[in-house]
């Protein structure tokens, strides 16, 4: 149980951003590409959906803008191959960085 007067931490959750030039990069490296969308407005209308959820759920919600060939490189130095799993990851790991960034 908690004390009245105790902050909670607030959960933060990375939301992998793409940008349309990064979209179709994206889709071509991904083993899962079968599972994303097939544009780019389509990905960007669900994507802007499920933020919406997030936020809703009471979630603080970060865009992390998602650059293909850093996630090819980062996915390589692990001996990962390219899905959502690793776009996630990507995408909490770039977080992580850009907090300590500010701290």
């Amino acid at each position: 149980m908690t004390e009245p007067n105790e902050s909670k931490q607030e959960l933060v959750v990375g939301f992998a951003w793409y940008r349309p030039a990064q979209w179709q990069r994206v889709r071509d490296i991904s083993s899962d590409a079968d599972a994303l969308e097939d544009t780019y407005e389509e990905w960007l209308r669900l994507a802007e959906q499920k933020l919406t959820e997030l936020k809703a759920g009471g979630l603080r919600v970060e865009k992390v803008d998602l650059d293909s060939e850093q996630l090819i490189l980062w996915c390589n130095e692990r001996g990962w191959e390219i899905n959502a799993q690793a776009r996630s990851r990507y995408a909490a790991e770039k977080l992580r960085e850009m907090d300590s960034d500010q701290s």
